[in-house]
């Protein structure tokens, strides 16, 4: 099964992708995607490396996500990536301007042929105001784009609003096997 959890900042994202993992009781490769680039950032990535199970397996990729998803994809292991966003974000920031589209068709490829399951977070930017400048109205255009090709490969979408998962695609059977779970 494939799916993609939205939401905003603190809505509960990272914590229903670890309930979707536990609920497939296989083991979990979390592909991380964020870069530390100041001492907030460096807490955020320390609370979610003290929240999650010491077993997983975690790969720090914040560019080739299409490479890291083909290296680790097996059905016998269920990938979380957290998150598209940060990633989108290194790949708009970086100095290779043709990188957001190579490894954005990249991902787009190669996504639908993982062998195994896989849960995607991203942050919802779409409901605020147009930004200001440039370049977060570029990473908006650039998520929401994103974030519908990818609804469109998932067998699963759900939109975090106050910790609560809300449904916007239903799997046509049961998520992760459990009627009613996650």
């Amino acid at each position: 099964m494939k799916s993609l959890i939205l939401g905003g900042v603190r809505s509960g994202k990272s914590r229903y992708a670890a309930e979707l993992a536990r609920a497939q009781g296989l083991p979990v490769t979390l592909i991380a995607t964020a870069k530390i680039l100041d001492e907030e950032m460096a807490a955020r990535i320390e609370t979610h490396r003290s929240s999650r199970p010491p077993d997983w397996l975690v790969v720090e990729e914040p560019i080739r996500l299409a490479a890291a998803l083909i290296a680790h994809s097996s059905p016998a292991r269920m990938m979380i990536v957290e998150c598209l966003t940060l990633w989108l974000t290194n790949l708009l920031c970086g100095e290779d301007s043709q990188a957001l589209a190579r490894e954005s068709a990249l991902l787009l490829d190669v996504f639908p042929r993982l062998s195994g399951p896989c849960v995607l977070v991203s942050n919802e930017v779409s409901f605020g105001i147009i930004p200001v400048n440039a370049l977060a109205r570029r990473f908006a255009d650039e998520a929401g784009t994103l974030h519908q090709q990818l609804a469109a490969l998932c067998d699963y979408v759900v939109l975090m609003a106050a910790g609560l998962p809300l449904t916007v695609k239903p799997p046509v059977a049961p998520p992760y096997g459990q009627a009613g779970v996650p």
